[in-house]
């Protein structure tokens, strides 16, 4: 009787209405994380099916020399990354000395940079014709064979160009790190007698050990992911490869086996910076005891911080910029022309279109783990999350497999039953193209997300709840009010991220549809460099917004 007196008569229909919502929440999560793990998936089956007559002869060709050449890469990004990330986050949190202020902002700069853009500025300047080289055998008098200068288009000078543009991962995090670190260990080293430099490496680097590591791991995810700038220097590692296969070689099968080769080498990758992320948890800001006390730099000591802090910022934002700027004085492209209108206007709606799916997948999918924090729910988020480890090129390909074979069969059904050619009618669309994009960068936008819903307590989702809102009029009264600075910032990013993105878009756009990205490639690959610094401006001018907004979130946590 007291049941009845206390049960709302409309109890059971909002019951139902919830559990209809959380059902269809769910069914979008999973879908998203179908989509996610499709490309991974049909790269492997399509590898699996090539037949071992395309793995001896890749294995006898080309297999050994990409295997080498990435590894290299790999090798030198990693210690480059390191070393300058590392050393310019411990100079800025842990001295002070002129200038601090605004390098602890200006070395997160170059992220803004694709690292192909670097490789057009770089090789402007130094190649032989550059006016480097030049002015030198003018001041000397030599010739082009009477001395040796480092060759830009190399393995070195794209590991350069890369360390130049990947570093800030590692320096966010480190510095991160540093700055949550109890200062009690540090000076108890100094006192048993230990100098700086020692207690540096021995008490605080092991310390900040996880972030670094992680941050490491993403600089060489990015590395094995690039192909503009290894393309346009000439050095073949799979991402090349794999473009090489499949367009130059017409070899679907050599293309899906290189991409499975990079994928598993992928995943390894991700596996690893998901465990360097559980262990970072060591330096907890809850058990901080002392903060660190900057020490204050004087002389030839503050002088040297400086030159260390400048020469990042330098090379990897200031001179491209001053550069590219020279370069576009003197090139023939009108950024006002109908072409170029074109150009921007394609590379706009798909960055808008798919930071906007992007977004909402995260969406999707990171409100399904808050409300059912399950096994079911924590996979697809997992899933959901591997694309970026997974290169563009490799999706390209994942995608493509499946829905040619898939616009082959049903243009070929309808040959034979209707004598009606459907063509390619999913192979060709900006669909395709978007949901690589949304695969690549949902990890991205899904952090953003859950850094911003982490703010809102429980106790919201429990008062809602007994208000009588189902999950969905959760999300759209609660929760996305509140998360409307992080989801902003999940779009921007996204959206840059896709200005940027070079191997997917050359593979899998639409015929005729070119973008910003692709023009500069294009103008790059004719050694038509001064053209390709027009576009490469656009796309590093829209770059510098999400910089902003992480150069402000440094500025808060050094407030705090």
């Amino acid at each position: 009787m007291s049941d009845q007196t206390h049960t709302s008569p409309g109890a059971p229909f909002r019951l139902r209405r919830a559990t209809d919502s959380l059902r269809a929440l769910g069914g979008m999560a999973f879908v998203v994380a179908l989509v996610c793990a499709l490309p991974m998936v049909a790269v492997a089956i399509a590898a699996l099916s090539g037949g071992t007559d395309t793995v001896a002869h890749l294995a006898g060709t080309v297999l050994g020399r990409y295997s080498l050449t990435t590894l290299i890469l790999v090798v030198l990004v990693s210690i480059g990354t390191f070393a300058i990330g590392v050393g310019a986050a411990w100079l800025v949190t842990m001295t002070r000395f002129p200038g601090v202020r605004i390098f602890e902002v200006a070395l997160v700069l170059p992220l803004a940079f694709p690292a192909y853009v670097l490789a057009y500025a770089y090789t402007h300047v130094l190649d032989h014709p550059g006016i480097v080289q030049s002015l030198l055998r003018d001041v000397t008098g030599w010739g082009a064979r009477d001395y040796w200068f480092p060759e830009v288009r190399s393995v070195g000078g794209a590991a350069s160009m890369l360390v130049l543009v990947l570093y800030p991962y590692v320096y966010l995090l480190a510095r991160a790190a540093f700055l949550q670190q109890s200062a009690t260990t540090f000076l108890a080293a100094r006192a048993l007698g230990s100098s700086a430099w020692s207690a540096f490496f021995r008490i605080s680097l092991p310390l900040a050990r996880p972030a670094i590591a992680g941050g490491v791991l993403l600089a060489v995810m990015e590395t094995i992911a690039d192909f503009g700038t290894v393309a346009y220097f000439g050095v073949q590692t799979f991402a090349t490869g794999i473009y090489t296969s499949w367009f130059s070689m017409g070899d679907r099968a050599g293309a899906a086996q290189l991409a499975l080769c990079l994928l598993s080498f992928a995943l390894l990758l991700a596996m690893l910076e998901r465990a360097q992320r559980g262990r970072a948890q060591f330096y907890d800001p809850a058990r901080r005891q002392q903060p660190m006390e900057p020490a204050r730099l004087q002389g030839r000591q503050a002088a040297f911080a400086m030159a260390l802090c400048a020469v990042p910022v330098l090379l990897g934002a200031v001179l491209p910029i001053i550069i590219l700027f020279s370069m576009a004085l003197g090139s023939e492209q009108n950024l006002l022309s109908p072409r170029y209108i074109g150009f921007i206007s394609n590379s706009l709606i798909l960055a808008s279109v798919a930071a906007g799916v992007t977004v909402l997948a995260a969406i999707c999918v990171g409100f399904f783990l808050r409300l059912r924090p399950g096994r079911q729910a924590r996979t697809a988020a997992y899933v959901a999350r591997l694309g970026y480890a997974v290169p563009g090129g490799v999706i390209a390909v994942g995608l493509l497999v499946p829905f040619a074979a898939f616009d082959n069969a049903l243009d070929a059904f309808m040959r034979a039953q209707f004598d009606i050619s459907t063509g390619l009618l999913i192979t060709g669309s900006i669909w395709l193209l978007v949901a690589a994009y949304m695969v690549r960068f949902l990890a991205a936008a899904l952090g953003a997300y859950e850094g911003g819903q982490a703010l809102v307590p429980a106790n919201m989702d429990a008062a809602a709840r007994s208000l009588g809102q189902t999950p969905g009029g959760t999300l759209r009264r609660v929760h996305l009010p509140i998360l409307a600075p992080s989801l902003l910032t999940a779009l921007l990013i996204v959206f840059v991220d896709v200005m940027k993105e070079l191997p997917a878009t050359l593979i899998m756009r639409p015929f005729n549809f070119d973008t910003l990205a692709v023009q500069a490639y294009r103008l790059a690959s004719d050694e038509r460099l001064e053209g390709a610094a027009v576009p490469s401006l656009v796309i590093v001018a829209i770059g510098v917004l999400p910089v902003i907004l992480i150069c402000r979130q440094v500025g808060r946590q050094r407030k705090r």
